[in-house]
């Protein structure tokens, strides 16, 4: 079976581990009887482990019990840098595996129950625990949107990322991040109400910048260049500039300027909302 799964990015500024949006870039994976294990892997992240190492392999041999298959991974999304590239991948090998419920299979793996809930459903969404079980809800998204991602050319690990947060927050921090959110879900909605403030927050942008310094100079860069708010994508290294569809491209040209300028080798790409989530079979097929 073949299925197909989209990049996302997490946090959005203020909703940290609870906010996430699938994007219109995507993983596909095949899995095939085979008498022996055989791994293939196309594009991003190709050939890093092509063994049953490989975080497809090891799921769909759980879901189906052996290894005696051949897992093909064709990838558009790039590895660790921030846009949900293991939680697509295993959301995708769970469904090509024919697992009953791929998001939970996710969620497990990656452990951000926000971008797996985002890769297998598509759209906003918002993810927790609720009495153990993994849940999500769909939230309000434009269609006016699009997502210019700037991608550098270098890796941030999820869990060094994550090293450098604050233990504890105070009162005044929880309540400043919880009314920033407020401000984003209503700008995510209805696009006139995107404030560049609404992507604020306390947690764990600022901590990050000791890891990717030129990261502020960058999210401002984007704001400068029409974005209308700008923040982190998940823990990074990608930086998330929304902004009208109208306005992407040239918030995208700028953006490179910005980039080359900074010093910091790199891409930019503008980026729909998916709103498809996973897909299987001929719908599977990776867009050109």
């Amino acid at each position: 079976m073949r299925a197909r799964a989209p990049a996302s990015s997490a946090n959005l500024g203020p909703g940290f581990d609870t906010l996430a949006i699938a994007l219109d870039c995507h993983v596909q994976v095949e899995v095939e009887p085979a008498p022996s294990l055989r791994v293939h892997s196309e594009g991003e992240g190709a050939g890093l482990c092509d063994d049953a190492s490989h975080l497809a392999v090891r799921v769909a041999a759980q879901i189906l019990g052996h290894d005696r298959i051949v897992v093909t991974v064709r990838s558009q999304i790039p590895v660790s840098a921030g846009l949900g590239s293991s939680a697509a991948l295993a959301a995708a090998a769970a469904a090509a595996a024919g697992a009953d419920d791929p998001f939970a299979i996710a969620a497990a793996y990656d452990g951000h129950l926000e971008n797996a809930a985002a890769s297998v459903n598509g759209g906003l969404v918002a993810a927790t625990t609720v009495q153990g079980r993994p849940t999500w809800a769909h939230l309000p998204l434009s269609d006016e949107l699009a997502f210019v991602v700037i991608v550098p050319d270098r890796n941030l690990a999820t869990a060094v990322a994550r090293s450098v947060l604050p233990e504890t927050l105070s009162r005044a921090d929880a309540t400043f991040n919880l009314g920033r959110m407020g401000l984003l879900l209503a700008g995510l909605a209805d696009p006139a109400q995107l404030v560049a403030e609404a992507t604020d927050d306390r947690i764990h942008q600022s901590a990050r910048s000791a890891l990717f310094p030129e990261a502020p100079a960058l999210l401002a860069a984007l704001l400068e260049a029409g974005a209308s708010a700008s923040c982190w994508s998940g823990a990074g290294p990608s930086l998330l500039g929304i902004a009208t569809k109208h306005a992407a491209e040239t918030v995208r040209t700028r953006a490179e300027g910005a980039l080359a300028a900074a010093g910091v080798p790199g891409r930019v790409l503008v980026l729909r909302a998916d709103r498809q989530g996973l897909t299987y079979g001929d719908e599977a097929e990776l867009p050109t």
